[in-house]
């Protein structure tokens, strides 16, 4: 059975919602769950022990606090005890709700790079126009990139579409503000020519809409820009459920269209919703490590450590070894 170290200490709702989610998933009999935290504090909720073991960590990593500060003094952290686990073999994969920065902090120091990956990248998975799903990276785990980095996120990008979610010969691009080769800037030209050289379905560049259109499976940016994308799309998820509500509660007729249409409401929230998903997976790291929303409850850590499953299920650490191999062989011919 597929082993699974959670963070139980990370998360604005720890470690109720987070050993609750675990619970869930051992109890089920779906994976093993080690809960790596406080244990006197994780035991009140703990009801099953059915496929559940805990390892006491009695350092918590603040949500505010800097990654430089964790690496620095939180090394016995239930973070990173829990990347210590996957790194020694003792678990497959690592689920943390904690502090992203830190949590990708720990997951290069601990676990390390695959041999070709400059920077590992932050893969969120969002719903669009009919089958399927959508791809952005990087979504913020490094701000300041080169176009190297950007040829590398199109190349994890790729293998994650197609390896383990299974899209034959995914669609990439490059997210710019049009989609002529004369828009972009420094960083997108350069890497725009980088990718047209490394031999998959291409599009170039692309704008903020293809993200949910359908058009693209993979879409490429820095971590700067691909943060701003993922918290406007969250902010207008949130608009528009807003919107749906302040008009139900104050007129009828929009109450009447309601009840008409509320299982298409339902399907659309949830799509839209976070916890669906339950995190993103830090492609780049020598193991699976998935990231989640700081205000995950009990639905978004059981999908989240699902996911988790499914990558090591899918072999999504090897599949990405094999892709830089490749890539770092076509480097070396193009050097000689």
């Amino acid at each position: 059975m597929i082993r699974i170290a959670v963070d139980g200490m990370g998360g604005d709702f720890a470690p109720l919602e987070i050993v609750k989610g675990a619970q869930s998933i051992s109890r089920d009999g779906l994976a093993s769950i080690v809960l790596v935290g406080d244990v006197e504090k994780m035991k009140p909720f703990v009801t099953d022990r059915a496929n559940l073991d805990m390892v006491h960590a009695s350092v918590c990593v603040d949500m505010d606090e800097t990654p430089s500060n964790a690496l620095r003094k939180k090394r016995d952290s239930s973070m990173n005890r829990a990347f210590e686990l996957h790194k020694t073999g003792e678990v497959d994969a690592v689920v943390s709700a904690g502090n992203s920065g830190a949590a990708m902090a720990f997951a290069i120091f601990t676990l390390g790079r695959i041999p070709g990956v400059d920077r590992p990248a932050i893969a969120t998975i969002h719903p669009r126009i009919g089958e399927g799903v959508s791809i952005l990276l990087d979504a913020g785990g490094t701000v300041d990139c080169k176009p190297t980095h950007l040829a590398q996120f199109a190349l994890m990008g790729n293998a994650l579409a197609s390896s383990v979610l299974g899209i034959d010969s995914p669609r990439v691009g490059i997210l710019s503000n049009g989609e002529e080769e004369t828009k972009g800037n420094e960083l997108t030209r350069e890497a725009h020519a980088l990718i047209k050289e490394l031999g998959f379905n291409y599009l170039g560049y692309i704008e903020g809409t293809d993200m949910y259109n359908g058009r693209t499976d993979v879409v490429v940016s820095d971590g700067f820009v691909g943060n701003i994308a993922l918290k406007i799309s969250e902010g207008v998820a949130d608009l528009i459920f807003a919107f749906f509500k302040e008009g139900i509660q104050h007129s009828l007729k929009a109450k009447m269209g309601y009840l008409l249409l509320k299982d298409l409401f339902k399907e659309f929230q949830k799509k839209a919703d976070y916890s669906e998903t339950g995190g993103a997976p830090l492609l780049g790291v020598d193991g699976v490590s998935i990231i989640c929303h700081g205000k995950s409850n009990e639905k978004a850590m059981r999908n989240a450590i699902l996911l988790a499953k499914k990558f090591v299920e899918k072999g999504l650490t090897e599949s990405i070894r094999e892709t830089m191999r490749d890539y770092q062989s076509m480097q070396k011919v193009k050097e000689r």
